[in-house]
């Protein structure tokens, strides 16, 4: 190996990217596969480096996985109009306005919600009222059916 290259936990060090998601983008080819040493050892080279800060600020900005592709295609093709790079970049703007408005909507309901709670010791609940709007409550003296969250 050259002495121009680096481990994957030294590029991950350099890059704030996990050596995890390193091998996740190289896997998904937003990376070249890495060079290996005789012990199969991955290794990167400046090329790769630069990559993985273009990779990490796309993900920085919220581009997915297949913007990201895109962008580094055009990234890396120099006759490239520049207008295919601005329309990838609006199309997540709009994105994350959809959003950041339904975020929004959320927030507002919950503000609301909240505000209509005494928050004492009495029993009654608007928030639990509302989350439950629609279901039947559970039959008394059962308990509640705890689900693992999806992860």
């Amino acid at each position: 190996m050259s002495e121009d290259t680096v481990t994957v936990g030294e590029a991950a060090r350099l890059t704030g990217v996990s050596a995890k998601m390193i091998r996740w983008y190289e896997a998904r080819g937003l990376l070249p596969p890495a060079a290996r040493t005789a012990a199969g050892y991955r290794h990167y080279g400046e090329a790769e480096i630069r990559t993985l800060h273009f990779v990490r600020r796309a993900r920085d900005l919220g581009f997915d996985v297949e913007a990201i592709a895109e962008l580094l295609a055009l990234w890396s093709d120099r006759a490239r109009p520049s207008a295919a790079v601005k329309a990838i970049a609006q199309t997540r703007i709009a994105e994350l306005r959809r959003r950041i408005a339904a975020l929004e909507g959320m927030a507002r309901s919950l503000e609301r919600l909240a505000a209509d709670c005494c928050g004492d010791e009495r029993p009654d609940c608007p928030i639990l009222d509302d989350l439950a709007a629609g279901t039947p409550p559970p039959a008394r003296g059962t308990k509640p059916v705890r689900r693992p969250l999806a992860g």
